[in-house]
């Protein structure tokens, strides 16, 4: 039995959601902006909302991210990447804002159920075409690689969230 790329990718993304669905459903608001360390980038009440830390070049240090500022970062690259994949213009990073404890989980689900919609009109055929992103100016970079990248991404984040939640359960104990 022969898989597409278009379905190989999707069954990848979609295996790495559920693992995400896991930690989603057990996630309560104190996790969210729980600090696991003195030295953490999180996310913080500003004069226009929520404000994720953040630097142009990464500290040294690396801070400790929380749950809070991980899942500010998916809406981030997500958002971003939906814009190129759309051919609408990217927002830039300080116009994603994360929604809060209350409804991130759901803004998660919109952001995972708008790019299930972009993969399921995807053919193979597409998958060659150059990247509108992260790679926009390398010709060798396809539409696979910005699908592999995603799921790459997606399931690096998931396993920082896990980790950070279990943590924090640990704690409590």
């Amino acid at each position: 039995m022969s898989t597409s790329r278009v379905d190989l990718l999707r069954w990848q993304f979609d295996f790495t959601w559920s693992l995400f669905e896991f930690h989603l459903a057990e996630l309560v608001p104190a996790d969210f902006r729980w600090e696991p360390a003195e030295h953490c980038w999180t996310v913080r009440r500003g004069a226009h909302g929520w404000e994720p830390d953040f630097a142009e070049v990464e500290p040294d240090p690396i801070p400790v991210p929380t749950i809070a500022w991980t899942t500010w970062h998916i809406g981030w690259w997500w958002s971003v990447t939906l814009d190129h994949v759309q051919g609408r213009p990217p927002r830039d990073r300080t116009d994603v804002e994360w929604p809060g404890e209350d409804s991130v989980v759901e803004w998660l689900r919109g952001l995972r159920a708008e790019w299930s919609a972009v993969l399921d009109r995807l053919t193979d055929a597409q998958l060659d075409a150059p990247a509108p992103f992260p790679w926009q100016d390398d010709p060798e970079k396809t539409v696979a690689h910005m699908l592999a990248w995603v799921n790459a991404e997606l399931m690096k984040n998931v396993a920082e969230i896990g980790q950070l939640r279990l943590l924090r359960a640990a704690g409590r104990q």
